[in-house]
């Protein structure tokens, strides 16, 4: 009886080993692959979607979707004085009263706090009510409020 060569046995080995090696990485590369894009697809539960309620023919009522806001780089609070009282402007829209100044201002700040805020108070107004929009807009919570200064009053 012959006795199996060694050297044979490691010529098939190795034959085996090269050609698992490709499928390997072939499978690792794949496993990589479904691993990264199944992480980033969104569950569609939480898409919102504007489906109607009602059954059969009748008419449905869909809610359109607010207005975009405009992109604004500052807000310019004006404060006038009328008579014997004060008169507010933000952005050149006027307002009647503080009231709906610190409501204005909530709403802004829903949308952006980081831009700058600028009380621009008219010279007959009481320093009492240019305080008072100073505090509604920190309490609104624009960290960062300056005043305007009126160039023909600089001297």
């Amino acid at each position: 009886m012959k006795r199996p060569s060694v050297y044979l046995r490691r010529d098939d080995a190795r034959s085996t080993d090269q050609a698992m090696t490709p499928m390997i990485d072939v499978i690792f590369l794949l496993l990589v692959f479904f691993v990264c894009t199944a992480s980033l697809q969104m569950i569609e539960q939480i898409l919102a979607s504007q489906m109607s309620t009602t059954i059969g023919n009748d008419p449905s009522e869909i809610e359109q979707p607010p207005p975009e806001q405009l992109d604004f780089d500052q807000v310019v609070i004006r404060i006038g004085w009328n008579e014997d009282r004060p008169t507010y402007a933000i952005n050149r829209a006027p307002l009647e009263s503080i009231d709906e100044v610190r409501e204005r201002l909530k709403s802004l700040s829903a949308v952006r706090v980081d831009i700058p805020l600028i009380l621009h108070p008219d010279p007959p107004v009481p320093m009492g009510y240019v305080i008072a929009a100073y505090d509604e807009a920190k309490l609104a919570g624009f960290p960062k409020v300056s005043f305007a200064v009126n160039p023909q009053g600089v001297r």
